[in-house]
């Protein structure tokens, strides 16, 4: 097997989903810095933020599916804490998690 084959296949791995305090949602728009609009699944559009510990690790632009954990004092704004793999969205899509259409933009 040559290593360009090896590289190809797909790992499976645990998807990651949403606990009591945070939601699935798609980046909307960049605002600059680290703050973004993200258009969550239960309905709200909330300004959010990368924290700094993520702030290197994670890249993030318009159409990714995130997760986002509310703050404890303002539920309208949260921080970004995950993002999904191209392979994690197709499985949340499969499982019924995320609608097929809400990933389109």
């Amino acid at each position: 097997m040559d290593k360009k084959q090896e590289n190809t296949e797909e790992v499976v791995t645990r998807v990651k989903l949403p606990r009591s305090g945070e939601v699935i949602g798609i980046i909307e728009q960049r605002l600059g810095g680290n703050k973004m609009l993200v258009n969550c699944l239960d309905g709200k559009t909330r300004n959010c933020r990368v924290p700094g510990r993520l702030r290197r690790a994670l890249w993030l632009r318009p159409g990714d599916v995130v997760i986002i954990e509310f703050w404890e004092l303002d539920k309208d704004k949260g921080d970004v804490i995950f993002k999904y793999r191209p392979n994690q969205v197709e499985w949340l899509k499969e499982k019924g998690y995320l609608k097929k259409d809400k990933t389109e933009f």
